[in-house]
C-alpha cells in the first residue's frame, strides 16, 4: 500500500497549480485572472516575471502576497479589510486562482460590501509543498510566522490601501490551515479584529479521544488531549484511501519533538487559548464551515472546539455540510452561508460605491 504525505484542500487540482506556479506557464495567469473580475488583483509576487515581493523583517526575506481591489475602487474612500490565510501545502496562488473569484462574484453579484483583502505566502518554501504542512502563521522553529502577519502584512495594508480605522471592519479568515491560523491570530489579537472566519479549520490539534486515538469521531463521553507527539507514522489523513497523511508532515518543520511539545502546541491550539486568553462571547464574530467527512477528521477537531465554546457560553455560527470533505468542492457549497454571514456582520461598514450587477 502507497503511503505519501502530499497536499491537502484540493488535492491534485491544486498540486498542478502550484507545480505550475514557478514556470512560465503561470507568468500570463494574473492577467488572465484579473480580465476575468470585475474588481482587481495586485501583484505583489515573484510569480509573473516581475519581483514585486514585500520585505518581511520578521522572516528576513521577501515574500510574496497578493492583494484584491473590489469592483469601482475608489481611493478616497474607506474599506473593510481581510487577511486570507491559504492551507496546507499552499502558497498565495491558491488565493488568486480559487478564492479571488469567489470573492469578486459576491461583490459584484451584492451579496457581501466591497472590501479589500490580502492574501499573503504562508508556505515553507524549503519544502516544496510536499513533505511538510506549512508554517500554520505561528512563530516557530521554522520561523516568525506570526510575527510576519501582524508586524508586515497587516501594518502594509493599513499603511497603502484605504482601510477602515475600526476593528469591527476588520476580518481575519482562512482554510484548513489558514482557518487555524485565522482563529489563532484573531484571538491573540482580537484588539485588531472582530470578524474571524474558518473553512475546515483544525480548533482542536491535540484532538483524540478517550483511547487516545485521532480519527475517531468526537464523543463528549470520550475525550482525551494528545500529549505524545512522537508517533511520526501515526496517521492523521487519508485520501481516496492509498494515499495516507502521517503527522510527522504537520509537526517535525514547527517543532523538535520532546516532552514539552504538547505544551508547544497546546499554546497556539485554539481550543485551549478560550480559556488561556478568556475569551468573551460577543468579543468576536466566529464562524466555522466544515464538513462531515473529511479527510483529516478536521469535524471531531471542530466539534470538540463547538462544544467547549458552548461550555463557555461563546457564541459560534456554523455552516456544516454533512457530506462535505476536505476539498475545493465542499468550499464552494459552504460559500453562500459564509458570505450571508459575512453581508450581516459588515451591513454598516458598506461602502456607497456602485457594483456592477451579476446573477
Amino acid at each position: 500500500m502507497i503511503r505519501i504525505a502530499t497536499v491537502t484542500f484540493t488535492g491534485w487540482l491544486l498540486a498542478f497549480s502550484t507545480a505550475c506556479a514557478h514556470g512560465p506557464l503561470f507568468h500570463g495567469e494574473l492577467e488572465r485572472v484579473n480580465r476575468s473580475l470585475c474588481g482587481k488583483v495586485v501583484d505583489y509576487t515573484h510569480n509573473h516575471g516581475k519581483d514585486c515581493r514585500i520585505w518581511s523583517a520578521a522572516l528576513c526575506q521577501k515574500r510574496d502576497m497578493y492583494i484584491y481591489l473590489p469592483p469601482n475602487f475608489d481611493p478616497t474612500q474607506s474599506y473593510p479589510g481581510m487577511i486570507w490565510l491559504h492551507g496546507f501545502a499552499q502558497d498565495e496562488k491558491a488565493f488568486l486562482i480559487h478564492v479571488a473569484p469567489q470573492i469578486d462574484k459576491a461583490i459584484a453579484c451584492g451579496k457581501i460590501p466591497p472590501l479589500i483583502v490580502v492574501a499573503p505566502d504562508g508556505s515553507l518554501r524549503e519544502s516544496h509543498f510536499q513533505i511538510t504542512a506549512g508554517s500554520f502563521f505561528i512563530n516557530t522553529k521554522a520561523g516568525n510566522y506570526e510575527d510576519f502577519i501582524m508586524q508586515d502584512v497587516w501594518p502594509f495594508l493599513l499603511q497603502n490601501y484605504p482601510i477602515k480605522p475600526e476593528r469591527e471592519a476588520h476580518i481575519i479568515a482562512g482554510v484548513s490551515m489558514g482557518g487555524n491560523g485565522a482563529y489563532n491570530l484573531g484571538f491573540k489579537y482580537c484588539d485588531q479584529f472582530k470578524i474571524v472566519c474558518g473553512i475546515f479549520p483544525p480548533l482542536n490539534t491535540r484532538w483524540v479521544d478517550c483511547h487516545c486515538k485521532y480519527m475517531s469521531n468526537f464523543d463528549p463521553c470520550c475525550w482525551g488531549w494528545r500529549e505524545d507527539f512522537s508517533r511520526s507514522h501515526e496517521v492523521i489523513g487519508r485520501f481516496y484511501g492509498v494515499v495516507f497523511i502521517p503527522l510527522r508532515a504537520i509537526i517535525r518543520s514547527l517543532y523538535d519533538v520532546g516532552p514539552d511539545t504538547a505544551a508547544k502546541v497546546a499554546y497556539d491550539n485554539p481550543i485551549e487559548m478560550i480559556d488561556r486568553l478568556g475569551i468573551k462571547d460577543g468579543e468576536l464574530d466566529l464562524y466555522v464551515a466544515y464538513g462531515g467527512l473529511d479527510q483529516f477528521n478536521i469535524d471531531a477537531q471542530v466539534e470538540s472546539f463547538l462544544y467547549r465554546a458552548h461550555e463557555r457560553g461563546i457564541t459560534v455560527e456554523v455552516g456544516y455540510d454533512p457530506k462535505g470533505k476536505h476539498d475545493l468542492a465542499t468550499a464552494l457549497r459552504l460559500m453562500p452561508g459564509i458570505f450571508a454571514w459575512l453581508n450581516e456582520k459588515l451591513a454598516s461598514q458598506a461602502v456607497c460605491v456602485p457594483v456592477r450587477a451579476g446573477s
